[in-house]
């Protein structure tokens, strides 16, 4: 396998994805002396997600909009993405979802998209560079750097932004920061088929069975 100057280029670009936890969980934070309501970004990712499906339906049936849009997105296609919708719509459609499934549990909306996020990026770039041991279209490199970075994330990372560990005490039970990293790693290597011929997108599918995953747990913990 090798690293592409268009897959590090698009893997830097979904980094601005980051935005759309912070702001989940952020924004309407009631620790901050002006606050807004927990609906604004939930009706903020509704119209990101709208205007992404209305481009994607628009190149599939307009040539001139696919033209133009291969034109400025084209080098960060992935080949199959030239015919079928993009992994960032699919993004932005799992982070509404999670904003509204834990609209109660902001910070599991935040840590679920940051891990999957960065874990994606990462698994990516190392599988492309130094993968050798294939996992169908993946690597184990791959996969065991998503699952580091994501331990890293839970011990290095998420104690040190401000409130995201409230629900937790201040700090990161083992078994969730173990469950949810393995959570992670395995479902974005894993095809998740509901049919032979139906498969769900791992960008969407991940982030919101590890928030469920994670939910469950700090439920039956704490």
């Amino acid at each position: 396998m090798a690293l592409r100057k268009e897959e590090i280029t698009r893997k830097l670009l979904h980094l601005f994805a980051l935005l759309m936890p912070l702001g989940i969980f952020y924004l309407p934070h009631e620790k901050f002396q002006i606050t807004i309501s927990h609906w604004i970004p939930v009706g903020i990712l509704g119209g990101l997600l709208f205007g992404s499906v209305v481009v994607e339906s628009l190149r599939f049936r307009v040539p001139a909009v696919q033209k133009y849009f291969i034109k400025f997105f084209g080098h960060m296609l992935r080949q199959e993405e030239s015919t079928k919708t993009t992994g960032s719509t699919y993004v932005i459609g799992a982070a509404l979802i999670c904003s509204i499934l834990f609209i109660n549990n902001k910070h599991i909306s935040f840590m679920v998209l940051s891990l999957f996020i960065l874990g994606d990026a990462v698994a990516a770039i190392v599988g492309l560079s130094i993968g050798r041991i294939k996992i169908g279209k993946k690597s184990l490199e791959g996969s065991a750097a998503c699952f580091l970075l994501c331990m890293t994330l839970f011990y290095a990372v998420f104690p040190y932004m401000p409130f995201v560990l409230d629900p937790w005490g201040g700090s990161v039970p083992l078994l969730i920061a173990a469950v949810s990293s393995l959570s992670i790693t395995v479902f974005e290597l894993i095809p998740l088929k509901i049919t032979p011929k139906v498969t769900i997108n791992d960008n969407l599918a991940v982030p919101v069975i590890t928030g469920g995953i994670m939910l469950l747990l700090e439920r039956v913990m704490f």
